[in-house]
């Protein structure tokens, strides 16, 4: 078990280093110089100059990417042009907004996601298991940004049930400790401002969620199918245990391998696809701070935004990863 934990850790590092590089690649080969692409073409001579020595610029390619790396190691990804604040300090505030809002997004694809396809695969060729089918393939083809719009069409404007925009009401009080907004209205017993956070996530994590729902629906349908029809589960049926216990504890275990896959790696997609419903709904998170950076051409949050979720997204199968090790002791002897 040791020795795969390793070596999956070990692998992560050159595929990170692959990330700088292409990153790095991006500010090399812009057209122009990337000095007065950020300052603007109004900068005067002498901040050109230090924003070129700043980034290195003078320097030989092979040069450049090694002061790039050690600005990496060192938590500098520069300053934004718009607001001068660095980007880390913006990253330190705005990732767990998205973090939240994903992870509530993962949660609901991923448990009704569970679910249906669980009980599709048991009732195979049911009017369940049409309609579940159905309702996927439509989740899986509905645009993220329309369905968003419909949400606060329908709950908010019409019905008034959730807030349009946001992640608190203009009233509500929270006194913020991590950034988490129902983990600090928890951490100092507010309620109040608790059920407001959760009004507010209700309905972009929902709009998030159709797809992965979908994705997961099916892939656990499939994935149990072909576990029931392992030689195991017919020994296991002839036997005479009963479905419940044929499903939990024989096949379902075997049938979430792929499933674990899939939740991984659309988490990873739900980081870097939360631009159009962080801008939907307006919630203050790196998908919408990204979004902002392309409309102002702010290169630094571009760079650093994309650093952020291309690292997130290689840490998340990583832990993928080590999660089959859990599910499944084989395959740690691989």
């Amino acid at each position: 078990m040791t020795g795969f934990i390793v070596r999956r850790i070990l692998a992560v590092i050159p595929t990170l280093l692959g990330v700088t590089v292409v990153i790095f690649l991006m500010l090399a080969i812009t057209p122009g110089d990337p000095a007065e692409l950020l300052l603007g073409e109004r900068a005067t001579q002498e901040s050109l100059d230090a924003m070129r020595e700043y980034l290195g610029l003078k320097e030989p390619l092979h040069v450049q990417y090694g002061l790039f790396l050690k600005r990496i190691v060192q938590f500098d990804l520069g300053e934004t042009i718009w607001t001068r604040e660095k980007v880390s300090t913006e990253i330190k505030e705005r990732f767990p907004a998205t973090i939240e809002l994903a992870v509530a997004a993962m949660l609901i694809s991923s448990s009704f996601g569970i679910i249906l396809g669980l009980i599709s695969a048991t009732r195979q060729y049911s009017w369940f298991d049409y309609i579940s089918m159905v309702g996927s393939l439509i989740g899986v083809s509905m645009p993220v940004f329309w369905l968003a719009l419909v949400l606060m069409l329908v709950f908010s404007l019409t019905l008034g049930w959730f807030p349009m925009s946001g992640r608190l009401g203009i009233d509500t009080n929270l006194e913020v400790i991590t950034n988490f907004y129902l983990l600090d209205s928890i951490l100092t017993g507010n309620g109040e401002a608790f059920w407001d956070a959760l009004r507010h996530l209700a309905l972009p994590a929902f709009a998030l969620s159709t797809i992965p729902l979908a994705i997961v629906a099916r892939m656990t349908r499939s994935s149990m199918l072909e576990v029931f029809r392992q030689d195991y589960i017919k020994t296991a049926r002839a036997k005479g245990l009963s479905e419940f216990k044929i499903v939990m504890k024989h096949a379902l275990r075997n049938g979430l391998i792929p499933v674990v896959t899939v939740v991984g790696l659309q988490f990873g997609i739900l980081m870097g696809g939360a631009i159009l419903t962080e801008t939907v709904f307006a919630w203050p998170g790196v998908g919408k701070w990204l979004f902002d950076g392309v409309v102002k051409r702010d290169y630094m949050v571009i760079q650093g935004g994309t650093l952020l979720v291309a690292t997130t997204f290689v840490l998340v199968n990583l832990v993928v990863d080590l999660l089959y090790a859990v599910i499944n002791p084989r395959i740690s002897v691989r």
